[in-house]
């Protein structure tokens, strides 16, 4: 298999390594690189195909080590990992890095559920320690006064604004955004299916019909060729005898002929794969799940006298259904800042006055219309009263069109289906695949009280 190497990436790295090992008068080099970028797109397997054409030994570190039961141990064992790298220098006589890969998955605080322990503030000082004095890194009960060379570090991540502050600081991290274009994913994806003798024109058109897609998709994809084999084999063999068959064997590994790389079949496929990808986003089943446990909380919290409620006032009791008067009382829709609607948390519902929606408003109408003009999915989810109150939503199916018209329509035609449900409007960024707007657009009559 051929292997692509970006050349801005290996630019990138190539300059950082080799600077830290010159001796360059007043200049002061920073000795850790951070390359962050969108999940899947090669970071780590693209450093290795530079760490190996330049002849480079790497000492591995992995997010997962830096925890631990034992307060302490995750920087030690950064300092231990540190000097090893050093001793192979002077063994083996050539260049030796550091790298730890998804440090922001290990030491990075993504929102404020994120546990930040006295490990995650030791990984950060001491990694800001190594940074500031290379060249003398101490375990801890020892000490040796021997300079140790300088070994650069080389960190990668999704989002390094999780890391704390002043590590990422331009004296200790230099960054590095990797984000291929499309001769490097012409270039990747090319040698991925180099074995399969793809010509040019093969790859451009399967890369421009998977736009937005990451570099490990067409991977995944390739693999996924395999499974029509796979899965006659083992009906073929038989489920009882696989096991058998498949680990140590006297007839040896099975052998498979080659798939069918024939573009439209790997289109076909790749298209299966997208709407799996999908059916992940829009289902959102933990977000269900935990509001539900967040509703239950609350609903077990001591309640405030009925007196406390007053038209228009807002409460943080949680999502659950009273009346007083003639409104209901119920969560507040969100609405996305983007489109001008004031934000306001699910968790802090708003007394409102229910009336019966059979009609879209304007407001929602030209949000719709915004949505798609800026390319994004429009989406129903509805659920029954006694549901709602869970806040236990259920995904419906609506035509997938451009046009605003056509999808209003759509919605209207849904609304109709379900005059007895709550029904709440998405807005879907294809590109993020995280929700920009959601809007109840219709309150069942019985709501009223």
């Amino acid at each position: 298999m051929t292997h692509y190497i970006s050349p801005k990436f290996l630019d990138a790295l190539a300059i950082h390594i080799t600077k830290n090992f010159l001796d360059l008068p007043g200049v002061r080099v920073p000795l850790i690189l951070g390359i962050h970028g969108r999940k899947g797109e090669g970071k780590s397997y693209q450093c290795e195909l530079v760490f190996d054409r330049m002849g480079i030994e790497v000492i591995h570190m992995s997010a997962g080590e830096l925890e631990s039961p034992d307060a302490g141990d995750p920087a030690r064992l950064i300092r231990l990992r540190y000097r090893e790298a050093a001793d192979l220098i002077k063994v083996r006589g050539k260049i030796c890095v550091l790298m730890i890969n998804d440090l922001d998955a290990g030491a990075g605080r993504v929102d404020h559920s994120t546990q930040y322990t006295v490990n995650t503030q030791i990984v950060n000082a001491t990694l800001m320690n190594i940074a500031d004095n290379p060249t003398d890194v101490q375990l801890p009960g020892s000490y040796d006064s021997t300079p140790l060379p300088r070994i650069p570090i080389i960190v990668t991540g999704n989002d390094l604004s999780t890391l704390y502050a002043p590590l990422i600081r331009d004296g200790r991290m230099a960054k590095f955004y990797w984000e291929p274009n499309r001769d490097d994913r012409i270039g990747i994806v090319g040698g991925i299916f180099a074995p399969d003798n793809f010509s040019q024109r093969d790859i451009e058109q399967l890369i421009d019909t998977f736009v937005g897609q990451s570099i490990d998709f067409f991977s995944a994809l390739r693999a996924r060729l395999y499974d029509e084999q796979i899965r006659q084999f083992i009906y073929d063999t038989g489920l009882e005898k696989v096991s058998l068959r498949v680990v140590n064997s006297a007839e040896g590994p099975p052998v498979f002929r080659k798939p069918d790389f024939k573009l439209p079949h790997v289109i076909e496929i790749g298209h299966l794969m997208v709407q799996e990808q999908q059916r992940v986003q829009d289902s959102r089943l933990s977000q269900e799940y935990n509001q539900g446990a967040a509703f239950n909380a609350q609903s077990a919290a001591p309640r405030p006298e009925p007196s406390s409620f007053r038209s228009g006032s807002n409460s943080g009791n949680g999502a659950s259904s009273s009346s007083s008067g003639s409104g209901s009382y119920a969560p507040t829709e969100q609405r996305s800042p983007q489109f001008g609607a004031s934000p306001s948390p699910a968790s802090q519902p708003t007394f409102v006055q229910s009336q019966p929606t059979t009609r879209l408003s304007a407001e929602v109408q030209n949000q719709v219309r915004q949505l798609l003009a800026q390319g994004n999915r429009i989406g129903v989810e509805h659920v029954t009263e006694r549901r709602f109150r869970l806040n236990s939503w259920q995904s419906g199916n609506l035509p997938q069109t451009n046009n605003g018209t056509e999808a209003l329509t759509a919605v209207e035609a849904f609304l109709n289906e379900h005059p007895d449900e709550y029904v709440r409007l998405i807005g879907i960024d294809i590109n993020t695949r995280r929700r920009v707007l959601e809007v109840i657009v219709q309150r069942p009559a019985s709501s009223a009280g």
